[in-house]
């Protein structure tokens, strides 16, 4: 079976090369990356294939119109692209497979998409960009049952398959300690500046509190670098402001995996490398400071026993993840995976009987313009066609009218979904 990995960001990168990683030996596995803002450097790229089969050599950065000349050449087509990309991305790169396919004469290959990582709470737009894809890959037990009930009240027809978190460790060891606290910073959590400080401080106050140990700021671009999601106040500029920096607080970059090789725990305030380290038997702490809400990404770990406050950090109180949070979050007996079947499936339904391409859920008012208009926002300079600044310039007016209409309804629609009973997780227990 031929499978092509459509990237994008760093994170994609990764999850997309990670997810080729555990697939069967037997797929026919291509590797590219999609010329776009969001695209990582050569260092980010390697670091984000350590480890994969793809690590010996940087992927080829193609754009759309060599995204359509993969689909459309060759004797043999692909039989499934995982588009491994940003949600707004999604959609543009349907549109050009598809037309790519039926200019050439060719059933469309069958299309599967994903999140890179913790993905509760689950998103409507997470789902509405997605809509046309044939497949969902995610994580976790939780995540099914949260994205199929999402699914559900927004109307819509999904299939959801289950996968373990390609990063994770084959299996759960019990590693021994190391040195370093290890602080994986988030691009999108905490916000603002002052919060950010504020843990800055922390790191700082448990650099001192432990001189032995070097406190490590792993952090996933440097300057000029591009992230998934940008970041407004990075560690590293923060730090550069902050006096009486000691010795043994530092920044680094590189594979999370070995950093966690040489750490005696993890602190984070919300990061899918919490439950890399947990996995690996490694104590996390899961600052707990600024709240729990969807909003700082982490009622995942509800639960789990990680949370603990910045006093926990200072004075290097860690734990280790509770059994009885395993089995629903993540590190589920992989013999319950069913991706690979699910996709192999579809390839197979799908050579017997084409699969209609499913409707896209929403962002079709106003036809041809409004996707160009898709292309343009997704690419920015990297769609040099006239059209596309005409669409700017013509969509991006009429899309806040658009909006300023709609937020009454939206507003409404909100507040009904809050009174709307969400699956039944885990009980809220804090660490303490």
């Amino acid at each position: 079976m031929r499978v092509l990995a459509l990237t994008d960001s760093d994170s994609y990168l990764k999850w997309g090369a990670a997810v080729l990683e555990r697939a069967p030996e037997s797929w026919n596995a291509q590797l590219v990356v999609l010329a776009n803002p969001a695209a990582p450097s050569a260092a980010q790229t390697a670091t984000a294939l350590a480890g994969t089969r793809f690590a010996a050599a940087l992927p080829p950065v193609v754009d759309l119109a060599g995204v359509a000349d993969l689909i459309a050449d060759g004797d043999t087509p692909f039989d499934v692209v995982l588009l491994s990309v940003r949600g707004p991305v999604v959609r543009v790169l349907v549109r050009s497979i598809v037309e790519a396919a039926t200019l050439a004469g060719r059933r469309r290959p069958v299309l599967v998409g994903g999140l890179p990582g913790i993905s509760i709470p689950a998103t409507r737009k997470a789902l509405y960009y997605r809509a046309q894809v044939d497949l969902m890959l995610l994580h976790s037990v939780r995540e099914i049952r949260e994205f199929t009930w999402l699914a559900a009240q927004m109307g819509m027809e999904q299939q959801f398959a289950l996968g373990t978190l390609p990063f994770l460790p084959r299996e759960r060891t019990v590693t021994a300690p190391g040195r370093d606290i290890v602080f994986a910073a988030q691009a999108k959590v905490p916000r603002s500046k002052e919060d950010r400080q504020l843990v800055l401080s922390w790191l700082a106050q448990a650099a001192r509190g432990h001189p032995r140990r070097r406190v490590v700021i792993k952090i996933r671009a440097v300057v000029g670098e591009q992230q998934t999601h940008a970041e407004k106040y990075p560690y590293t500029d923060l730090l550069a402001e902050m006096p009486n920096v000691p010795p043994n607080l530092v920044v680094a970059s590189g594979p999370m995996l070995r950093h966690l090789d040489q750490a005696a725990a993890l602190v984070t305030v919300s990061s899918t490398a919490a439950i890399e380290a947990a996995a690996m038997g490694l104590p996390v702490l899961v600052l707990d400071d600024f709240g729990v809400s969807d909003d700082l990404i982490n009622p995942v770990f509800e639960g789990s026993g990680l949370f603990g406050s910045s006093r926990a950090l200072i004075t290097g109180d860690f734990a280790r993840v509770r059994e009885s949070w395993l089995a629903d979050n993540y590190l589920h007996d992989e013999c319950t995976d069913d991706w690979v079947e699910r996709i192999d499936a579809l390839v197979t339904a799908h050579a017997a009987s084409p699969i209609p391409l499913r409707a896209q859920h929403r962002g079709s008012l106003g036809g041809n313009l409004r996707r160009i208009w898709d292309r343009k926002r997704a690419l920015g300079s990297y769609d040099t066609s006239l059209s596309g600044h005409l669409a700017i310039a013509v969509g991006t007016p009429a899309r806040w009218v658009v909006l300023a209409l709609r937020y009454p309804r939206r507003l409404a629609n909100r507040r009904r979904a809050e009174r709307v009973h969400r699956p039944a997780t885990a009980p809220s227990m804090s660490r303490r």
